[in-house]
């Protein structure tokens, strides 16, 4: 293969730092073309065993996004009952969702069985299935990125009750269930939750560790996320 050019190489660390998660979305479709090449960055994701383990359910219909969309309705009210306030308040004014709003959405799943009974590379790491697929949903949402096109995650949901609207088997499971459209607004410089004082990006020296497991930078970064 040819070696990136300079551009080519910035470029691709432009689309990690500018990846937001999306939650309003403009009323403007996504052209066919654009949504197979996002979907076909996806499945060049890497795969443990090259098992390719994903699937991706596309959702246009109205009605099966306000089904999904209830049941986001009734797990987000669940969860905002595990805090107490002022937090209660703060989480309730975060919009943690656009099902509705955006004209597409996009299940990713994970199939356990598929390259059954032995992938390589997965007899001693069984979850890996499950760390694959999570590639394929980053690539997804770079090359969505790259296209001008906002990702939104949905992860306050009942997987069972999303596997029964879209009809996926009983042993694929259910992974990411993202939103995608043209952002509402544009892409903000730094992510929502950062935006609104939720959390604060940590910083990554204190996340590296030389050789061995540094016990004091790790309690130290747990300590200044807690505050």
């Amino acid at each position: 293969m040819v070696a990136f050019t300079e551009a080519e190489r910035d470029a691709v660390y432009k689309a990690i730092w500018a990846r937001r998660d999306i939650r309003r979305f403009r009323d403007e479709p996504i052209p066919d073309d654009v949504l197979h090449r996002i979907i076909e960055a996806a499945h060049r994701a890497p795969s443990v065993g090259f098992s390719q383990p994903w699937d991706f359910v596309v959702v246009g219909d109205d009605e099966t996004k306000a089904a999904i969309g209830s049941v986001a309705e009734r797990a987000i009210a669940a969860a905002r009952e595990g805090y107490t306030e002022p937090r209660r308040a703060e989480f309730s004014r975060l919009k943690l969702e656009g099902i509705r709003e955006s004209p597409v959405n996009v299940c990713v799943t994970c199939d356990p069985t598929r390259g059954a009974p032995h992938v390589l590379g997965r007899s001693s790491m069984k979850r890996t299935d499950l760390y694959s697929t999570c590639l394929a949903v980053q690539n997804l949402w770079l090359a969505a990125r790259a296209e001008g096109v906002g990702v939104g995650w949905v992860s306050v949901l009942y997987p069972y009750e999303v596997q029964e609207i879209l009809g996926i088997p009983p042993h694929v499971k259910p992974v990411a269930y993202l939103c995608l459209g043209y952002p509402d607004g544009g892409f903000p410089d730094e992510p929502i939750l950062q935006n609104v004082g939720w959390r604060d990006r940590l910083e990554v020296d204190p996340l590296i560790h030389e050789e061995r497991w540094n016990s004091d930078r790790a309690a130290e970064t747990t300590r200044e996320n807690a505050d």
